[in-house]
């Protein structure tokens, strides 16, 4: 698989505009495969969709595809700031897809509830950020005081007259993405990750993972009884995807009441 190279590492980080990868990653071929799974000749919808790479593959797929952008990467591109109501109406795409954008914005709970609306009942929604619950990422805030992937330094302040892009200033757990998708009415049917970041640690981290699981087995019960929703946290919490994957995969399907 090519391996993604960031646009990033062209300028010094954080004084960037725009980031792109230049390859299809392994959460894009993740979504990809999941969209596909969906049915066919789906509508969908990819926000914020870069250089347009999954965008292209769907629509080769059979999909009717489009992308929202703040960027001038690719015509035809509708223009959608993450951080605004999009210019969509209710219930346009049978799938949505926002792969490493929600970190990006000032209101995650904004972002969602647009992605949530445009969406059709019944349809589906996949959303992938760097997964701030993995075992590098615990040990990286232990150390820096700041989860990994979310640096200080890249961080930028956006204006209302220059729309760009403000970096990674929104760490999104796994259990918030999932809390705020359940207040909207959507459901985490499958969680997915990408590439096991820094295996080499693996033997260092797993039986402190393997500690702290023991000793947090109290805060994951409730007092009235068993509770379906909690079990079903409680077994992604002990998934490969998050406790190894760099990035996480969660894809929800919106309620068809």
């Amino acid at each position: 698989m090519k391996r993604a190279i960031s646009t990033m590492s062209k300028t010094r980080l954080g004084y960037a505009d725009f980031t792109h990868v230049e390859g299809i990653t392994d959460y894009m071929n993740i979504t990809i495969d999941c969209v596909n799974r969906l049915g066919s000749q789906l509508d969908v919808l990819d926000v914020p969709a870069g250089n347009g790479l999954v965008v292209d593959r769907l629509n080769e797929l059979g999909h009717n595809a489009i992308g929202g952008d703040i960027n001038d990467a690719r015509e035809g591109f509708v223009r959608v700031n993450m951080e605004e109501s999009f210019p969509f109406d209710d219930n346009s795409f049978d799938a949505v897809t926002c792969l490493e954008g929600i970190e990006h914005v000032l209101d995650g709970y904004r972002l969602l509830s647009e992605l949530v609306r445009v969406l059709r009942p019944g349809g589906t929604i996949i959303i992938s950020t760097p997964n701030t619950m993995n075992l590098y990422s615990r040990w990286w805030y232990f150390l820096y005081g700041y989860p990994f992937q979310f640096p200080p330094h890249a961080m930028q302040h956006v204006s209302k007259e220059r729309a760009i892009d403000r970096g990674h200033i929104n760490p999104m757990s796994y259990l918030r993405l999932r809390y705020l998708l359940e207040s909207l009415d959507a459901e985490v049917v499958e969680i997915h990750g990408d590439r096991i970041k820094k295996k080499h640690l693996l033997p260092f981290l797993l039986p402190v993972f393997g500690l702290g699981w023991l000793l947090g087995t109290k805060h994951r019960r409730r007092e009235d009884g068993d509770d379906e929703n909690i079990n079903s946290i409680s077994t992604h919490l002990k998934s490969k995807p998050l406790i190894f994957s760099r990035s996480i995969v969660l894809v929800a399907r919106k309620n068809k009441n």
